[in-house]
């Protein structure tokens, strides 16, 4: 059974829809309507071997929150989905990930029980962006309540926000490859399901 899920969400601020397929090879087609957010989306793909198409539009005039935050429902939804089709599956995922100054640790474990530690301090903007960093947090509290997963995001060395991210998003990646991976016919908890 193909471990792939196509998920659409839309209310009166936004549209998303979304297509993941956890055996893919990291192709990704992604148009937020935010480039600095579809740049991590590829990456986190990229480096999780996901096949990923995200589609989305919403109320950006007003600011990208909204779409940001639906956007991390949507995939989490997508994630949780896909993922319940197979059993066995490795379950954690832990890596550190260099980005040039920046480091990161993140571990993921496919609990069925959503957590999040969050624990980066982005720099203070010195000249304005076109991207709101805070947001970043909020894509990952939207995507762990959705996917249901317990993750820990922690900088061990930082460096400029760009590159916070690229280490965040490409550590998020290799770590659900990890996670995803099946290793045997039963199930990956002593419970019985996870």
């Amino acid at each position: 059974m193909k471990r792939q899920k196509e998920v659409v969400r839309k209310t009166k601020e936004t549209f998303v829809k979304v297509k993941l397929n956890l055996d893919g090879t990291g192709k990704s087609k992604i148009s937020t309507s935010i480039p600095f957010l579809d740049h991590m989306l590829e990456l986190f793909a990229f480096h999780g071997k996901i096949d990923l198409t995200i589609t989305s539009h919403g109320d950006t005039h007003i600011d990208d929150h909204h779409i940001v935050e639906d956007i991390g429902i949507t995939l989490g939804t997508a994630f949780y989905a896909a993922v319940k089709k197979k059993p066995g599956i490795a379950r954690f995922g832990e890596v550190i990930t260099p980005m040039d100054e920046s480091l990161s640790y993140v571990a993921l474990d496919i609990s069925g029980r959503p957590y999040l530690s969050f624990k980066v301090k982005f720099q203070p903007q010195y000249k304005k962006s076109e991207f709101d960093y805070s947001l970043i947090y909020e894509f990952f509290r939207a995507f762990v309540n959705n996917a249901k997963v317990t993750l820990h995001i922690k900088m061990l060395e930082q460096g400029n926000n760009h590159h916070i991210c690229e280490s965040i998003f490409k550590g998020l990646g290799r770590a659900v490859n990890q996670a995803v991976r099946v290793v045997s016919t039963k199930t990956s908890s002593t419970k019985g399901i996870l």
